[in-house]
């Protein structure tokens, strides 16, 4: 298997998992701390905020990046001319959240940069002495007291058949941070590039968690750990009709972190987020 499936609880678990981190930049976690009734709950409230009009109240803010995107001006990955097929929210602890949603969302937001810490931990006692001493600092502190890191709750609305042609729901991109920690979503669709250029599925049963490497720790690492492209397709027949929600937790040090002589989280952030067309 192109990404291995490691269970949490194993006792060798931090070694497999790093290792495939290393050799794919995914890697996917059984057995974890995360509940799978706290991500169901999720799902189920901000699915009903995704239909509801209540979502166009928390337009977002060009300053703060916090807030609702709507499909209009969502994303258009690096590279490509479409605009991908989504809706979305940015959740901060200091950002608007409504107030029916707040309590779940910040919970989940903890608990996942909590076991990020952890798993930041593992990669760093894993790396070969000479990539561990190109981290300015140890990685589980780069994040420590950090206002950067995003949880965004994503909705894939249902295909209707009058979609851009040739736009699909995520087109194939590489994640801006250090690491990216993913609930498999409640429908099927992520996909990663093999090193042939093939794609292949992701091992996404429901109630395990998806982490993939970003730009930043690729940088931090001189390259040893590959932020590696990935996409979300469009389903077909009834599995169009269905929408999908997912729910990245996308790991950001705090803006003066030295990722590299190149680069401080904050530079790198400002300069993908003008490529991407949401920051002037």
């Amino acid at each position: 298997m192109f990404v291995d499936v490691v269970n949490y609880e194993d006792e060798n678990a931090a070694e497999k998992f790093v290792k495939s981190l290393h050799n794919s930049g995914f890697g996917v976690l059984t057995h974890h701390p995360i509940k799978q009734s706290l991500v169901n709950r999720i799902y189920e409230q901000w699915y009903a905020f995704f239909q509801s009009q209540e979502k166009n109240d928390f337009a977002f803010s060009v300053e703060k990046q916090d807030g609702y995107f709507a499909p209009e001006i969502s994303e258009t990955a690096k590279g490509h001319t479409k605009k991908d097929i989504k809706e979305y929210y940015h959740v901060y602890p200091w950002g608007r959240i409504p107030d029916s949603l707040k309590d779940d969302i910040l919970e989940y937001y903890a608990l996942a940069s909590e076991l990020a810490a952890e798993l930041l931990d593992w990669v760093e006692k894993y790396s070969p002495p000479e990539i561990a001493q190109k981290y300015s600092e140890p990685l589980s502190n780069m994040i420590k007291d950090t206002p950067n890191t995003l949880l965004r709750v994503l909705h894939y609305p249902p295909l209707t058949g009058d979609e851009e042609p040739g736009a699909i729901r995520a087109a194939a991109h590489e994640d801006i941070n250090l690491l990216t920690i993913l609930p498999a979503a409640n429908e099927p669709g992520l996909q990663v590039q093999q090193k042939d250029d093939t794609w292949v599925d992701v091992p996404a049963d429901f109630g395990t968690l998806i982490i993939n490497i970003g730009d930043m720790l690729q940088e931090a690492s001189g390259g040893y750990f590959p932020s590696t492209s990935h996409r979300v397709i469009n389903p077909s027949g009834e599995e169009a009709m269905k929408s999908r929600i997912s729910l990245p937790l996308f790991l950001h040090p705090r803006s003066e972190v030295v990722l590299s002589e190149r680069h401080t989280q904050h530079s790198y952030l400002m300069e993908r987020l003008k490529e991407l067309g949401v920051k002037p």
